[in-house]
């Protein structure tokens, strides 16, 4: 029974099965932090850059901001796009920014800004999810040069987030979707979450309704998913779990 669900998945995965991770820290040289995630065959680079300065709304306050812009590549997908922002791009950078500011504390910051940003080099599902999850370790290693440079005291980072994709495809609660599945699944889900498993953000569209039991299931086969992908950046950090 188990190989038949297996062959159920177009690229054999089991349904609780994440991608192949790899993840590579410091890609870059200039930039404060960097990490060069690869979930599948979704690709993107994400770096992190100090400023000295922070948002109008917050001088004065002695509060830090994390922000972020995302990007895809022309030929990250099958067709060529446009360069250059859209709608899209600005609602996930934006969900970027609110997630790593959900595990901040902005106030050991200081009067500085972190700008993540994140440049998707090939897309196959997830570049949304693959983003926040590879910009957290930009974020830690640009935090913590600052803590080395001693311009902040202590790490910010209240606890580690990640984030993964969940959905309903041929009737099969699936975890980490590439763009095949994605592109046919009656209930899409992009789940953020802590590692302890608290809920940041929850995205979703569905095709036709779905139970609220059938959500929690989705929740929980994304909290499993989620633990992996921590263990991966606790991994590429040389980070011990607790």
């Amino acid at each position: 029974m188990k190989n038949k669900r297996r062959e159920l998945r177009i690229d054999g995965r089991a349904w609780n099965e994440l991608r192949p991770v790899r993840i590579q820290r410091g890609f870059t040289g200039h930039a404060e932090g960097s990490a060069f995630i690869e979930i599948g065959k979704t690709r993107v680079l994400c770096t992190a850059s100090v400023e000295p300065k922070v948002p109008d709304f917050l001088e004065g306050s002695g509060k830090g901001w994390i922000t972020a812009e995302y990007s895809m590549l022309p030929r990250s997908t099958v067709t060529r796009t446009s360069r250059g922002p859209s709608a899209r791009s600005y609602e996930i950078q934006r969900l970027i920014g609110r997630a790593l500011r959900s595990v901040t504390d902005l106030s050991r910051l200081g009067s500085r800004t972190i700008r993540i940003d994140c440049d998707v080099i090939e897309a196959d599902g997830s570049t949304r999810t693959s983003a926040i999850t590879g910009s957290f370790i930009a974020l830690y290693d640009a935090l913590n040069k600052l803590i080395v440079s001693n311009e902040v005291a202590s790490m910010p980072i209240i606890q580690f987030v990640a984030a993964t994709s969940v959905g309903i495809v041929n009737g099969h609660s699936v975890l980490d979707l590439c763009y095949e599945e994605d592109s046919r699944a009656d209930v899409d889900l992009n789940i953020v979450m802590t590692e302890d498993g608290q809920l940041v953000e929850i995205q979703g569209t569905a095709e036709r309704p779905f139970e609220r039991l059938l959500l929690d299931e989705l929740l929980d086969l994304a909290r499993e998913g989620i633990q992996q992908l921590v263990t991966w950046q606790r991994k590429t950090l040389l980070i011990d779990s607790d």
